[in-house]
């Protein structure tokens, strides 16, 4: 996707998920990562890392529903991948506190 419209999606993804309240919420756009793949696919790639109360006492699964839910018709016509990391506060903050590096620290609960 070009630039402009790359932008506009994570800000329509960031503007959606505002309605679970997230404490926390970082949305990466993987798509340049993907530019040697066959091009028979609509709509780019995306990592997201949501922390929200939304998600006390809820699976794995629940949150990803609740997330792609929120995100509705973006799923069919503007994002071809999303890696969904949705925690608690507390699983968030236990996370954090590991020691890391940064690159690594979005991927290692996945």
């Amino acid at each position: 996707p070009a630039a402009g419209a790359t932008a506009s999606v994570v800000t329509i993804i960031q503007q959606r998920l505002t309605a679970l309240a997230p404490i926390c919420l970082e949305v990466i756009d993987d798509s340049a990562g993907t530019l040697g793949m066959p091009v028979r696919r609509v709509g780019g790639h995306y990592r997201l890392l949501i922390v929200s109360d939304a998600f006390a006492e809820l699976a794995r699964l629940a949150r990803h529903r609740l997330v792609h839910a929120a995100l509705d018709d973006l799923m069919t016509i503007r994002i071809h991948a999303l890696s969904i990391q949705a925690l608690t506060p507390a699983e968030y903050s236990a996370m954090s506190s590991m020691t890391l590096p940064e690159h690594t620290r979005f991927t290692a609960l996945l």
